[in-house]
C-alpha cells in the first residue's frame, strides 16, 4: 500500500545525504565510463551497465536505509526480453538499476535528460528516451531502436503505466511495451517492486527506511499474440501486477476513486 507513515526527521535525513552520494557517484563515474568505452571502442557497454548502474544504486540505497532484495520467481531468464516493471515512487529509478541485469537498455522519459548525468551517460550507454505526450513520436523512437535490440540481442526495461503519478496502486498499462514484445518477438519479462511506493509516493525525492524487494517472475510467452489481442494480453499482464501487489481490480478502482476526490 501507499506510504502512510509519516517520515522522521532521520529519514529526511539520510534522503538528503542519499542524493548527495548518488550526485557523487555519477560524477565518478562519468569519466570512468567514458574511458572504459573509448578503450573498448563501446564493445564494454554491456559490462557499464551491469556493472556500474547497481555500484550507483546500492549505496545510495543503503544510506537511505533501505534493504534492496532480488528473488527469482522460478529459473532465472536469460534471453532478450521485454522487462516491464510497475512504476509508483521515485525510487524506481534507484531499484532499476540496483537490480543490475545484463544486456538490459532502459526507456526513460525524455525530460531526464534535463538532469546532465542522465544525459551523458544515457548517450554514452545507448539508453532510449522517449517524449511520453507524443504518443505518435515516441512509438516511432521505440520502433527505431528495433534493428540495434535484435542485432545485439538487447533487452529493454519499460514501465507500461508510464509515469510514477497514476491513479490506483497499479496504474492503467499503456500500449508500448506489449507493441515492442509482439514486433521483436520477444517474451514479457515481468517485475514487480514490492514496497517503492510505501517508502515513497508519487513524486517526493524523500523515502523511509525499510525492505524493497524485486520480484522476478517467469516470462510471458508472446509468441501467439497479435495487434488485434493486444488489449486481451495488456489486461491479463496487469491482472498479474494486481495479484503481486494484493488487490483485484475492483479495489485497486476504489482506491483511484478515493485519491481523486
Amino acid at each position: 500500500m501507499p506510504m502512510s507513515e509519516p517520515m522522521r526527521f532521520i529519514d529526511y535525513l539520510r534522503s538528503l545525504l542519499g542524493i548527495l552520494l548518488f550526485v557523487i557517484l555519477f560524477i565518478i563515474a562519468i569519466p570512468l565510463i567514458l574511458v572504459i568505452l573509448l578503450l573498448s571502442f563501446g564493445k564494454a557497454t554491456d559490462f557499464v551497465i551491469r556493472t556500474f548502474a547497481p555500484a550507483i544504486a546500492r549505496p545510495v540505497l543503503w544510506v537511505i536505509g533501505i534493504r534492496f532484495k532480488v528473488k527469482h520467481h522460478g529459473k532465472p531468464y536469460d534471453g532478450p526480453a521485454v522487462v516491464i516493471i510497475n512504476h509508483s515512487s521515485t525510487l524506481d529509478i534507484l531499484t532499476m538499476m540496483a537490480v543490475g541485469m545484463d544486456k538490459i537498455r532502459f526507456v526513460a522519459k525524455w525530460e531526464l535528460q534535463y538532469f546532465p548525468f542522465f544525459f551523458i551517460v544515457g548517450r554514452l550507454t545507448g539508453q532510449v528516451f522517449i517524449k511520453r505526450q507524443k504518443r505518435e513520436q515516441a512509438i516511432n523512437t521505440l520502433t527505431s531502436t528495433y534493428d540495434r535490440l535484435k542485432r545485439q540481442q538487447l533487452s529493454v526495461m519499460v514501465a507500461p503505466e508510464g509515469s510514477r503519478k497514476h491513479e490506483g496502486i497499479i496504474g492503467p498499462f499503456k500500449k508500448g511495451a506489449f507493441r515492442m514484445a509482439i514486433d521483436l518477438n520477444y517474451p514479457i519479462l515481468p517485475i514487480y517492486f514490492e514496497g517503492n511506493n510505501r517508502l515513497s509516493f508519487g513524486g517526493s525525492i524523500m523515502a523511509r527506511s525499510g525492505e524493497l524487494t524485486a520480484h522476478i517472475h517467469p516470462p510471458v510467452d508472446t509468441s501467439d499474440w497479435s495487434l488485434e489481442t493486444i488489449n486481451e494480453h495488456i489486461h491479463e499482464v496487469r491482472a498479474l501486477y494486481l495479484h503481486w501487489a494484493g488487490v483485484d481490480e475492483e479495489s485497486n478502482s476504489r482506491y483511484e476513486i478515493l485519491n481523486a476526490k
